[in-house]
C-alpha cells in the first residue's frame, strides 16, 4: 500500500481532555471479538444503549455495517480480514480523539491485528472483551444461518470451523456467553468501566 509523502498533521484546537471534561467521561474503545454467534452484536448493541441512557457518548461499530459502506470493498482472505480490522481500528482512534466511548464488534481472528490497534492507542485506551463461546452454542444459534451455508459448503474459510481464531491470552474482560445472560453481561462491562473510572 502506498503512503503520500505530502501530508502533515493539523492540530486541533481543542483537546481530547476537554472533550473527555465536557463528556464528564473518559473515551475508549471496547474491543468485541469471539466467534460468529458468541454474542458480540448483541452485548454491544444493549450495552451502547444503556450507556447512552446514562449520558454517555457512545458510538458501536459493528463487522456487517462497516462492510456496507467502508470496507465493503474487502473479502475474507486473511489479508482483507487485516485490512479490515486496520481501517477500523484507525477509525476508532479518531472516535476516542474525540471524546466518545466507541463499541467494536468483530471477530477479528488474529492475535496480531487486535494488539495492532492496541498500539494505536493509549494504554488504559484499548480494552479487549473476549466474548466467550463453545463453537456448538453458536452454531447452535446462528443468528445469520452462516454454519448451516458452511456446512452445506456454500461458505468457505470461515472461522472456527475451517480458518483459525485466535483466543486472547489477557484480555481485559472475559464474557462467557454460555454461562451468563445478555444482562448479566452488560452488568459486567458496566461495573468494569465503573471500577476503573471510564464512567460515573
Amino acid at each position: 500500500m502506498s503512503e503520500s509523502k505530502n501530508i502533515e498533521w493539523h492540530l486541533s484546537k481543542v483537546m481530547k481532555t476537554e472533550r473527555q471534561d465536557r463528556n464528564k467521561h473518559k473515551s475508549t474503545v471496547l474491543w468485541f471479538t469471539g466467534l460468529s454467534g458468541s454474542g458480540k452484536s448483541t452485548i454491544s448493541a444493549e450495552l451502547e444503549k444503556v450507556l447512552f441512557e446514562k449520558g454517555v457518548q457512545v458510538y458501536r461499530l459493528d463487522g456487517d455495517n462497516i462492510r456496507h459502506g467502508l470496507n465493503k470493498n474487502l473479502g475474507f482472505s486473511p489479508e482483507d480480514r487485516s485490512e479490515n480490522i486496520r481501517r477500523i481500528g484507525e477509525v476508532a482512534k479518531l472516535m476516542v480523539d474525540a471524546g466518545m466511548i466507541t463499541l467494536t464488534a468483530f471477530i477479528s481472528p488474529y492475535r496480531k491485528d487486535r494488539e495492532l490497534v492496541r498500539k494505536l492507542l493509549e494504554d488504559d485506551e484499548f480494552i479487549e472483551v473476549y466474548v466467550k463461546a463453545r463453537i456448538e452454542t453458536c452454531e447452535a444459534r446462528d443468528p445469520k444461518g452462516l454454519y448451516k451455508k458452511v456446512r452445506n459448503g456454500e461458505i468457505i474459510n470461515f472461522t472456527g470451523i475451517d480458518a483459525p481464531y485466535e483466543e486472547p491470552h489477557k484480555p481485559e474482560l472475559m464474557i462467557d456467553t454460555d454461562q451468563l445472560s445478555l444482562e448479566q453481561s452488560v452488568n459486567l462491562i458496566i461495573d468494569y468501566l465503573i471500577e476503573n473510572g471510564y464512567i460515573k
